[in-house]
């Protein structure tokens, strides 16, 4: 959908985002605050009742970029009392805690000390992994919900997550802003999967482009 950019005179424009009645591009990074506003997770009024299971844990597994840690974050935000606990590529490892519900993000890199920590203590768990934990988590005594983060993306999910955040980055609802329509979502979805930080990282760079002239909106995926 076109978008003018003669909404504003040029003199009274403190960025070219307002334009497009934006004050940020939307598709930029988020604090870990606004990505637990603006998940989209479909399958939450089910995994929060099975956390009031004490031995239970649910599993996000699946490779970069599709979401793992959004959804842990967002869960953290529904539970209120959980504990998250983020392991780095390199350098210092933190010790599992003690305390419950513990949401771990990038498990695989926790080590076997920290694993069997995990694995000896209570639950009820989260964790978003690259590699399949599901069968240590079952041997351990955890009954366990296995979400499948690389499995295809409906167009009306993505269509949701994409303009979630370019309404948090509106200036207002009374003009015209930037929209994601269907054609450009299924576009998006054919090119680049579920990978919906390379989808995020495609329109960031391509709204970037449009705003400094070097490309016209929508992009042509």
């Amino acid at each position: 959908m076109p978008v003018l950019l003669s909404l504003m005179h040029p003199s009274h424009l403190i960025s070219p985002y307002q334009a497009w009645n934006l004050r940020r591009n939307p598709f930029g990074e988020l604090t870990r605050a606004e990505r637990a506003d603006l998940a989209v997770l479909d399958g939450l009024p089910a995994w929060l009742a099975q956390l009031k299971k004490p031995r239970t844990a649910i599993q996000f597994l699946g490779p970069c970029g599709h979401g793992k840690t959004t959804h842990l974050l967002a869960l953290q935000r529904a539970l209120g009392n959980a504990t998250y606990v983020y392991y780095p590529e390199s350098g210092c490892r933190p010790t599992v805690p003690r305390a419950r519900p513990l949401l771990v993000d990038e498990a695989q890199r926790m080590g076997r000390y920290n694993l069997l920590r995990m694995l000896w203590g209570p639950g009820p768990l989260v964790i978003a992994t690259h590699r399949d934990l599901g069968s240590s988590l079952r041997l351990a005594g955890f009954e366990t919900v296995n979400v499948d983060m690389g499995a295809p993306l409906p167009t009306e999910a993505l269509l949701e997550i994409l303009n979630r955040r370019v309404t948090a980055s509106s200036l207002n609802d009374a003009e015209p802003t930037l929209k994601i329509d269907f054609t450009l979502a299924e576009a998006l979805l054919r090119k680049y999967g579920s990978n919906v930080r390379a989808i995020e990282g495609f329109l960031y760079e391509y709204l970037q482009a449009t705003l400094s002239g070097r490309a016209s909106w929508p992009p042509a995926v």
